[in-house]
């Protein structure tokens, strides 16, 4: 579904990404992972559209989409998350969901109709699946830490992805939210037939989770395997112990 070939991104001269190599099939649960500065969220800029490569080639289900500006990749069926809740605080949390919504229709306003009327059903539907409909009458800004996480999920949800990228989904959450967001996240792989690509530090929950994992360090791809492969290669092990 997603490949990115040898692509390249440096800021002055500094190279973040070096010419990483990554792929995702359709279905599959894909981590990234690396210590800190290892290019993990450059690469996902990169594949929405965030950043412009220097080099290289990125394909979203064989079509050429290097260096397309987001909107247009958020139509060909990619939403993201990020390291920090990208939500509108200030509205309800139904009102947050149904947006994304009639954005991807493009209905945010008509002539005819008043917007807030519209993608009703959708929408309860989207808070039905993340388990947020009983706080649909909350103020975003309100929810908790990890609700927040999952509200930003939600929203990616409203644009009807095919896959779903994931910035720290789990990112300063408790056990107990950790354990209910990548639940979620996995019951939405398979309910939703969602692909799912994320980054994540938290070790566990890569393991346990992701079916293929990439690791990065210093801008490269060093491997990308399954679980047990990653885990045992010593360049994986060298790079870690270096990043500590």
């Amino acid at each position: 579904m997603l490949r990115v070939d040898k692509v390249y991104k440096s800021f002055g001269d500094f190279g973040a990404v070096n010419g990483v190599e990554l792929n995702v099939e359709k279905g599959q649960i894909v981590a990234v992972i690396g210590p800190n500065g290892a290019g993990k969220t450059t690469l996902f800029n990169l594949i929405t559209g965030i950043l412009k490569t220097d080099k290289g080639r990125i394909t979203f289900n064989g079509e050429d989409i290097t260096n397309l500006p987001p909107h247009k990749i958020c139509k060909k069926g990619i939403a993201r998350s990020f390291q920090i809740a990208n939500i509108f605080h200030r509205a309800d949390v139904f009102t947050n969901v149904q947006v994304a919504v009639l954005s991807r229709q493009n209905r945010t306003y008509t002539f005819f109709k008043s917007a807030d009327k519209m993608a009703i059903e959708e929408t309860w539907q989207i808070l039905d699946a993340v388990g947020l409909s009983d706080k649909a009458n909350h103020i975003a800004g309100s929810l908790s830490h990890g609700d927040q996480r999952i509200l930003e999920i939600a929203i990616a949800l409203g644009n009807e992805p095919e896959l779903l990228i994931l910035d720290e989904p789990t990112a300063g959450m408790s056990p107990d939210e950790t354990k209910r967001t990548m639940s979620l996240i996995q019951s939405l792989g398979e309910t939703r037939g969602l692909t799912i690509l994320f980054c994540e530090h938290d070790m566990d929950v890569v393991f346990n989770v992701a079916e293929s994992i990439m690791v990065m360090h210093h801008g490269e791809t060093l491997i990308q395997a399954s679980p047990e492969e990653v885990r045992k290669d010593k360049r994986v092990q060298d790079a870690y112990l270096g990043g500590e």
